[in-house]
């Protein structure tokens, strides 16, 4: 067990993360907002299109930021934005979130002990 350990971390392993593509259709005046929510949770826009005066925004998202989307999405449209969600692929944890993820698990581990 040591042994794997030790030439574990020689290996620099990285954290992979499931990523979402998700359409998002809310009114053509909500769509600056919309998008804003979706960078803070480290979202990319993919593209946006309009559609009969509705916004149609398609972007990708790690599925650990889009917990609690629904409320905040009907929040800044008013209750008529909506969105559909798929998995898309894996993508790495950005460096700084995994070294937390990895501080937490060590700190778990120590109480444990």
């Amino acid at each position: 067990l040591d042994c794997f350990r030790e030439y574990f971390k020689q290996t620099k392993p990285v954290l992979l993360e499931p990523v979402m593509t998700v359409e998002i259709e809310c009114p053509a005046e909500f769509q600056g907002p919309v998008g804003g929510e979706i960078s803070s949770r480290r979202g990319m826009i993919m593209g946006s299109e309009t559609r009969e005066g509705f916004a149609v925004l398609t972007v990708e998202v790690p599925l650990a930021n889009m917990f609690g989307y629904s409320t905040d999405l009907r929040s800044a449209t008013q209750g008529k934005g909506t969105f559909s969600m798929e998995f898309a692929r894996y993508a790495r944890v950005p460096g700084s979130i995994q070294e937390e993820i990895v501080a937490k698990q060590k700190a778990a581990e120590m109480a444990k002990k």
